[in-house]
């Protein structure tokens, strides 16, 4: 059944993306918060996904970033035992979609529990399709993916995500900051679901967030995952999809020390 699904998870990724290009530059622009757009691309790949889905996998539940199941409240899909639940975040980088700004994604994930069968992020921009099936591995366009070799923060390049608004003596200023001073470089690319292929991919050495949400990660933690990275809450402890806090790294050791980078940093009181 895995490849069964992860066929569906290609499918509707690549369709969603196929949207998103062809509405680029057309779609209208709404405001959901103070510095958190929607645009009508979204809704629009969004129907797709949901069309697709339920046309193979009627018996499903589904969940978009744009919409959640009547009564349903919070940051997390419903989780039921033995239930199959899609993910979907039809549209992950808004803003840089809407500047035309080449860094955008699908994300496509299948949960059952607490766990993610398969997830699948297609960039439509590069036409690049990661992908991973729980034990299996994870592949860009087919070809497996292993993590880099990086064990020292030092010698990584890094990305973060920041929330939208962001006091400036904030928790997550402190540890941007000393994640800055202590790495080789740092990014904030605006895209969550592909810094974590990213890092898969070994284009990223780690990558760490405290403000997303389960669509934005619910694929790409799987994919880092199988691809041998090395993927934890903030705090050290074992990643759940309804505390999608992470930190995602190539290798144990860099991810020892970026976690403790991330703890020390929030203890320090700023000036």
């Amino acid at each position: 059944m895995l490849n069964e699904y992860a066929a569906v998870c290609e499918e509707v990724a690549r369709r969603c993306g196929q949207v998103l290009l062809a509405l680029r530059g057309k779609s209208a622009v709404h405001q959901k918060a103070p510095k958190d757009l929607v645009t009508e691309a979204d809704f629009a790949s969004q129907e797709v996904a949901r069309t697709l889905i339920r046309e193979a996998c009627p018996d499903h539940q589904f969940v978009g970033e744009e919409t959640l199941p009547a009564g349903q409240v919070g940051d997390s899909p419903p989780r039921t035992a033995g239930e199959y639940c899609w993910i979907v975040d039809p549209l992950d980088g808004t803003l840089n979609y809407v500047r035309e700004l080449p860094n955008y994604a699908v994300s496509v994930a299948l949960r059952r529990g607490p766990d993610i069968l398969v997830g699948g992020v297609y960039d439509p921009v590069l036409d690049e399709y990661f992908a991973a099936a729980q034990g299996h591995g994870a592949t860009l366009n087919g070809r497996r993916l292993a993590t880099a070799t990086c064990t020292q923060l030092a010698q990584a390049l890094v990305a973060a995500s920041l929330p939208t608004e962001v006091p400036r003596d904030s928790p997550d200023v402190r540890r941007f900051i000393e994640v800055m001073h202590r790495a080789q470089a740092i990014r904030r690319l605006g895209s969550a679901a592909l810094n974590l292929c990213y890092v898969a991919a070994g284009r990223l050495d780690a990558y760490w967030a405290t403000c997303v949400k389960v669509w934005d990660v619910a694929a790409g933690q799987l994919i880092v995952r199988e691809a041998g990275g090395h993927l934890t809450h903030p705090d050290g402890t074992d990643f759940t999809l309804d505390r999608p806090q992470l930190v995602a790294a190539a290798t144990a050791a860099l991810h020892r020390e970026l976690v403790e980078v991330l703890r020390t940093s929030v203890l320090r009181r700023p000036h």
